[in-house]
């Protein structure tokens, strides 16, 4: 006689789920960065104190919602969101620098300069840029021509036609007006860029997609990063600092490119709504497999810090 099928677990509420991505995260996280206590301890406390304990974890989380559309295996996931994490805080760092921003809040504490010097903290980048290639090369995550994909993937998101190509651009814009194409470039580059690593990698953790669903899956996150951009220049304009956990209003001062300062605030919300449907129409093809990244690309709609 066959033995009756257990029954499907029940799947957690999204806040659950989030909470219990961004909690194995954190873990994570500590483990793969080098200890507080090996030296060079200043360096690796200033690395620490940068990735750990803060943030929505955002690109981990898509990389989690991604996977489940292709049954990728948790920890592959894990070791791809720290990779992502790691790439995402330096660049924070280094965008908090006086050399660029010359923010002194971060996530509700001093930034990393302002805790540990200009040099540190610019080390402090560096090595958690390295950290993460270091991570992703290190671990088994499947055959070599996958590993090497996700390498590329990353490095191509966090180079000079990706993350650090639109910081550039942004440094380069800064005192002159953009047209919209120009602001679309930038952020496709500085935000995007490693939005749409983060669902590439969490792919690339499970079984391999038909050409179409990749390319649905590419629409979504360029719609997706986009509207990060958006919502987080509309935050900008209308959040206070207690809120935001950073410098309010830096990013949308008058010499900042921002879609706000080239739209106006209720033009811009109506463009992320725009956004949010384009990128939900994306998904389609995938029913509830995509259901997470449906509820994350409404977390991030919605989002209020």
């Amino acid at each position: 006689m066959t033995a009756p099928l257990a029954p499907e677990a029940p799947r957690l509420a999204f806040q659950e789920w989030m909470a219990a991505v961004q909690e194995r995260v954190e873990k994570a996280l500590a483990r793969h960065l080098p200890s507080a206590e090996a030296i060079p301890a200043r360096l690796h406390q200033a690395m620490r104190y940068s990735c750990l304990n803060g943030g929505k974890r955002v690109r981990p989380l898509l990389a989690f919602a991604a996977g489940e559309i292709c049954a990728a295996g948790e920890e592959k996931l894990e070791t791809a969101a720290c990779a992502l994490e790691m790439i995402h805080a330096y660049s924070l760092v280094h965008d908090d620098l006086p050399c660029m921003d010359n923010d002194l809040l971060r996530r509700g504490r001093p930034t990393c300069h302002v805790e540990f010097g200009e040099a540190t903290a610019l080390l402090a980048g560096d090595a958690l840029q390295t950290q993460a290639f270091l991570l992703l090369a290190r671990e088994n995550l499947g055959a070599p021509n996958i590993q090497l994909e996700m390498l590329r993937c990353l490095a191509h998101a966090s180079g000079s036609l990706g993350m650090a190509g639109g910081q550039a651009i942004d440094l380069d814009a800064v005192g002159r007006a953009l047209e919209l194409p120009e602001l679309e470039l930038m952020h496709a580059l500085k935000t995007g860029a490693l939005i749409r690593a983060s669902v590439t990698l969490g792919i690339l953790c499970g079984e391999r997609l038909p050409d179409e669903a990749r390319l649905a899956l590419e629409r979504f996150s360029k719609r997706a990063g986009l509207l990060f951009q958006v919502v987080d220049d509309i935050l900008d304009c209308t959040a206070s600092t207690a809120t935001l956990g950073k410098t309010a209003g830096k990013d949308s001062a008058a010499d900042k490119p921002t879609y706000v300062g080239l739209m106006g605030l209720e033009r811009a919300r109506e463009f992320a709504g725009q956004l949010r449907e384009e990128a939900i129409e994306s998904l389609e093809p995938f029913g509830d497999g995509a259901r997470r990244l449906i509820e994350l690309t409404d977390f991030i709609t919605r989002r209020r810090f």
